[in-house]
């Protein structure tokens, strides 16, 4: 389903995954979608943690094949033209090797990830799923009532 959504939705859908994360706080005040014609390179900005420190850059591709290292070195390039040091470069698809050696050579620090970890990633963060069932069973913890050191 992901891939066929709309180039704007899959923006909007990373941005939700990353505040699931924990990155910034709420999905309003932490992240925005800007990717557009003429965004240079960069399609989302969120903050790094829920106080604002840093920011972290993000590109988005809905690709069905192997994004390779001339995207990645592009990525880094618009990095650079923000004065950012950090990124996370997301796809549908799958990275080539000469993508992921890449990241690990350059002074910006780049999170590659494909389109298997996504959707783990949102799986585990309940973005676009529903949990059908939960049980909890719980019993009183003993350990933590004893005031024994």
């Amino acid at each position: 389903m992901v891939k066929q959504c709309s180039p704007e939705f899959f923006e909007k859908l990373v941005i939700d995954v990353l505040v699931k994360m924990g990155y910034g706080g709420t999905r309003q005040d932490a992240g925005q979608a800007i990717g557009r014609a003429g965004d240079e390179g960069i399609d989302g900005i969120i903050k790094e943690d829920r106080l604002g420190l840093d920011s972290v850059y993000i590109q988005a591709k809905r690709w069905d094949g192997t994004v390779g290292r001339p995207e990645i070195q592009k990525f880094a390039g618009a990095l650079q033209g923000k004065h950012a040091r950090k990124g996370i470069f997301i796809t549908t698809g799958q990275f080539s090797e000469e993508a992921y050696d890449y990241v690990k050579v350059i002074d910006s620090r780049i999170v590659l990830i494909d389109g298997e970890t996504l959707v783990e990633l949102m799986i585990d963060n309940d973005v676009g799923v529903n949990t059908v069932r939960s049980i909890h069973i719980k019993k009183i913890d003993h350990d933590y009532f004893s005031e024994d050191e």
